[in-house]
């Protein structure tokens, strides 16, 4: 591709990260109204829910301490959307939510905000050649968009469920919020992995539908128990019964670049064998009671 399409593509990529900067600024704590009128019946539905994603917009930290460990020379745009945009923007989100299960009597989250795995450690070292940390690149972008698209269906559903409860003020200037920045950061995935796809040769498209293939997990789901967390998220949401429903949602893109070649392919098999596993791992700990945290 020529140097000046590569440049107006970065152009519109920059300008979009600032007007998404710009239009949706990190939601201001005293423009939320945490009153629930019947916080135990909504915190017995919904309180895990809450619990799992306040974790999981917390630990931005640490995800960037990853972007940062597996990208050691970004281009400028991706920096900018993590640290100027997205970074501050989930915080905000997870503050907002750890609030509120607290003033629902539940305990406050614990998120990881800054273990590094030795994995990711070697694939930043191998990063510094920058061929590979174009796939490293790839990756993040894969990732970014499962994460902010699992994003958007869940706060979808949660707004939803909320306001069938009549919880009018929570839905509106807490999830009505929070669902609204989640898009852009999707579209900002989605736009980068196709303009880098396109750049990427034989053995980089090799490599990254392989690292993809042996390292897919749901998002914030990093060991066992977790992953049956996520699973107990997705009963409570709806789609534990329709997993592949959820996993054809959340990889469209992934499968349209990775394995186009794969016809008549709806879903990459990791993608649902992952969601099908933490639903069978919730259902395994509801009948052990030992197992719950």
């Amino acid at each position: 591709m020529p140097d000046s399409a590569l440049s107006s593509r970065t152009r519109r990529l920059v300008e979009y990260v600032d007007q998404m900067g710009h239009d949706h600024p990190p939601i201001p704590l005293d423009s939320v109204d945490f009153t629930v009128h019947r916080p135990r019946e909504f915190e017995r539905r919904f309180g895990h829910v809450l619990d799992y994603m306040a974790r999981v917009e917390l630990e931005v930290d640490r995800n960037v301490l990853e972007i940062t460990t597996m990208l050691p020379d970004p281009p400028e745009v991706d920096r900018h959307f993590y640290a100027d945009v997205w970074q501050p923007q989930e915080i905000q989100h997870g503050l907002i939510l750890d609030k509120l299960q607290v003033e629902l009597g539940r305990s406050p989250a614990a998120p990881d905000t800054d273990s590094i795995g030795a994995k990711l450690r070697i694939l930043g070292t191998m990063a510094h050649l920058p061929s590979f940390q174009d796939v490293c690149r790839m990756l993040y972008y894969l990732t970014g968009m499962a994460t902010e698209r699992s994003a958007v269906v869940a706060y979808n559903l949660l707004h939803q469920g909320t306001t069938e409860m009549g919880e009018d003020a929570v839905a509106t200037t807490i999830i009505g919020q929070i669902k609204r920045q989640e898009p852009g950061h999707y579209a900002f995935y989605q736009l980068s992995a196709r303009a880098l796809w396109d750049e990427l040769t034989g053995w980089q498209r090799w490599m990254v539908r392989l690292m993809r293939r042996i390292s897919f997990s749901p998002v914030g789901a990093n060991d066992a128990a977790q992953k049956a967390d996520f699973g107990d998220v997705m009963a409570t949401l709806g789609i534990a019964d329709a997993a592949s429903d959820f996993a054809e949602q959340i990889s469209r893109v992934e499968r349209e670049l990775l394995w186009a070649r794969r016809r008549g392919l709806r879903v990459p098999d990791y993608v649902t064998t992952a969601l099908r596993e933490a639903v069978d791992l919730a259902k395994a700990r509801a009948h052990l009671p030992h197992l719950h945290r």
